[in-house]
């Protein structure tokens, strides 16, 4: 038994960062049943196969509906007199023209926990601004810290303000909300922005521990985690790939000072004048001479010596690695489903482990309007009602 097992969800969203919350709930027992725009030419073969893959898209079902003809929004309003949750990925008003806002199905349905994720959040003067993850970021002064000093910034995929930010938060606020509604019996509007979130991630990171204590605003590259210490930094190895050495404590610093059999290099480790300020010219110094220790074995033995010397390592690894990794493979990060017509579908697994109502992978995403007849049958209409709506091309 999941944990959200007979709760429903309508997704309306786009964009795959509005579309992971409601993957997260799906995995978790919730029925999740997105709401698509009709395709404008019928699907092939290969995107069909290719939409069975969509890691934010699994374990939901699928409904082609046009919102933009009446008929369907009625259809739309008969879902939501039942649902529990929606999940909206629009800028503020467009699901308002839908008639499908959180004000006009409230009224009908008080229980409903109603989560939109837009750029701007519902108010403030960028409310109606278009802008995508590296805009946010810029926005929020991450963007500024990520990269080398004297070189422009480097955008971060798109980690940080859609997933990490939007996505995660969108998911713990309707978490929150039915929690609520469980004590008051409401439900309310959770309002998630991208840039609101990307600024709560940055605030919550060691080098702006003191830019509001004691003034001190970080630069790019600087800090102790910029890259710029021996002790926090990528090195390359003698197969001409790249180690990570994260041992930002002194006592594991020291650790792989002795593992190197470079004592002398202890002195080097963190200090608390290091949140804001770029190494110095020894401390380069330090790290350019670890680096040419480095590059005296491969990456894989470089690894297997220090994790057994206790020393925070890493190996960069190329996607193909990361999927054969055996701490990956034993934590289920990566799963197999049976699809009836593909065959075996491989995808990232759940990573929220719970004990008792731990997440299932029970079905592959399904294809734009997949599940059309079998949503509309539930609504009670029958097939040739059904036929005439896809006619029209009000559903699909």
């Amino acid at each position: 038994m999941g944990v959200l097992d007979g709760i429903k969800v309508l997704e309306m969203a786009r964009v795959p960062p509005a579309e992971l919350p409601g993957m997260f709930l799906a995995d978790m027992g919730a029925d999740v049943l997105k709401i698509e725009t009709p395709p404008e030419t019928t699907e092939d073969a290969a995107t069909k196969r290719r939409a069975a893959f969509a890691y934010v898209n699994r374990n939901k079902r699928s409904l082609a509906l046009n919102m933009k003809a009446p008929e369907a929004q009625a259809i739309f309003g008969k879902l939501a007199a039942t649902a529990d949750v929606i999940v909206e990925g629009f800028r503020p008003g467009v699901m308002k023209r839908l008639g499908a806002d959180y004000a006009t199905l409230s009224a009908a349905n008080p229980r409903l926990v109603y989560c939109s994720l837009s750029g701007f959040g519902h108010n403030g003067p960028y409310k109606d601004y278009p802008a995508h993850d590296g805009n946010y970021l810029s926005l929020a002064g991450v963007l500024n810290l990520i990269g080398e000093p004297g070189r422009k910034p480097i955008f971060p995929l798109n980690l940080v303000a859609d997933y990490g930010g939007a996505s995660m938060h969108g998911a713990l606020g309707i978490m929150m909300a039915l929690f609520a509604r469980e004590r008051t019996g409401r439900g309310q509007h959770v309002d998630v922005s991208y840039l609101d979130t990307s600024l709560a991630l940055l605030a919550a990171t060691p080098n702006m521990r003191f830019f509001w204590s004691d003034g001190m605003a970080p630069k790019r590259g600087e800090g102790f985690l910029g890259g710029s210490y021996p002790y926090y930094a990528v090195y390359e190895t003698k197969d001409r790939k790249h180690l990570t050495i994260g041992c930002t404590e002194p006592w594991l610093w020291e650790n792989f000072c002795k593992a190197i059999d470079r004592p002398d290099m202890v002195k080097f480790a963190r200090k608390a004048d290091q949140f804001v300020r770029a190494a110095n010219a020894e401390e380069v110094k330090a790290r350019e001479e670890i680096e040419a220790i480095i590059k005296t074995r491969t990456r894989d033995e470089w690894y297997d010596f220090l994790v057994k010397a206790d020393v925070c390592v890493g190996k960069v690894y190329e996607p193909e690695e990361v999927v054969a990794d055996p701490q990956v493979q034993a934590r289920d990060m990566i799963v197999e489903m049976r699809h009836p017509v593909h065959g075996t579908v491989k995808q990232f697994g759940q990573p929220i482990k719970l004990s008792d109502t731990p997440g299932t992978m029970r079905t592959a995403a399904p294809y734009s309007g997949e599940h059309t007849d079998q949503v509309l049958g539930e609504l009670g209409l029958l097939a040739a009602e059904i036929r005439n709506l896809r006619e029209k091309k009000i559903v699909a």
